[in-house]
């Protein structure tokens, strides 16, 4: 696909005014402190899975609404008690997968992480080996997918639940033995760097924030410009209910990639690809653009991959991730602040 979005010095500086309910931080609280009245429930199975230098625990935890949800948690085997704290990465996966299976996943632990790949409820049945975890809240009329599941108010939306899921998630792996609360990372691709960028702006204390071509930022840009799944369900669905744009946006708005990434604290590594389609970059610079602005001086980069559709860098980007979250986890700087453009 050719270029079809701003020319790179535009999207280096582009700081679009991103509208925010002013009950966004309130809304969130409540979210979040009504989840917390659930009990962690936190169990961990471990699994034989043939693999001899990882270990394999099947996870689940209590996220929205107390309901279950299944995550694979592996890290490096035979680590005897007292050995010290591990960092950790919670991750999240892309749209339409499910946490697969477990030898799928092995990066973070092989190199010496303990790693939390999450489930997304109602997910794990487009591509990849499958999901396990329902979603038992219902929708009024939508269209096929999840983007327009409980459209016309911010309390029934899907990723209202996601999200809270993902913060459930951060607060399972924290309780972990052998984890070290303070050095938990976020990371996700496409619909879960969308993710890992709500966790960012909800959850403080994060050492790391790894969103590669993130989903659901400046939603209204990105509705504009893009003709693929999974935006195009929302105009799919206000093609028919027409009058419903300003109630579908003002949900979107407590969704916004964006105004998480503005709450932001924790440095991040960000990727982006000038010829994706379905996450433009423009929508990709304006959660990057405004990253941590809350915070003031936030660490952050941003890998530019200028010939890449949504595949970004793929196999690429991991490489980049690995020595700048090494930095972190022993103590060193991130490189790259905001206001730096780069």
């Amino acid at each position: 696909m050719p270029l079809f979005d701003l020319d790179r010095p535009a999207l280096e500086s582009y700081l679009p005014d991103v509208w925010e309910p002013a009950d966004f931080d309130a809304f969130w609280a409540d979210t979040l402190a009504e989840a917390r009245t659930f009990d962690l429930g936190l169990r961990m199975t471990k699994v034989d899975t043939g693999l001899c230098l990882v270990d394999v625990f099947d996870v689940e935890f209590a996220g929205f609404g107390g309901h279950p949800i299944k995550a694979w948690l592996t890290r490096p085997a035979g680590r005897e008690e007292g050995a010290g704290l591990l960092p950790a990465v919670v991750e999240y996966n892309g749209y339409g997968g499910g946490r697969g299976l477990p030898h799928e996943r092995l990066g973070w632990a092989a190199a010496g992480y303990v790693s939390l790949f999450m489930d997304t409820r109602g997910q794990g049945s487009r591509w990849g080996s499958g999901g396990q975890t329902p979603d038992p809240v219902g929708s009024g009329p939508a269209t096929p997918g999840f983007m327009t599941r409980g459209i016309l108010d911010p309390a029934d939306h899907y990723y209202r639940r996601v999200f809270t899921d993902a913060v459930r998630a951060v607060d399972a792996v924290r309780a972990i033995a052998g984890v070290d609360p303070a050095r938990v990372a976020v990371a996700g691709t496409s619909q879960g760097g969308g993710i890992a960028l709500a966790a960012a702006g909800l959850v403080p204390g994060l050492m790391g924030v790894l969103p590669d071509v993130p989903f659901g930022c400046h939603f209204r840009r990105a509705v504009d410009l893009s003709d693929r799944e999974p935006y195009t369900e929302i105009t799919t669905y206000l093609s028919v209910h027409r009058e419903h744009a300003a109630a579908a946006f003002r949900t979107l708005s407590y969704l916004d990639g964006v105004s998480f990434a503005r709450r932001a604290t924790a440095p991040a590594l960000f990727s982006v690809a000038l010829m994706d389609p379905i996450c433009p970059p423009s929508t990709v610079y304006a959660a990057y653009n405004h990253y941590g602005e809350r915070a003031g001086r936030v660490a952050r980069s941003i890998e530019v991959y200028e010939f890449n559709e949504h595949e970004g860098g793929g196999g690429h980007q991991f490489v980049r991730q690995l020595p700048w979250l090494a930095a972190i986890a022993n103590g060193r700087p991130a490189a790259g602040f905001s206001g730096s453009g780069a």
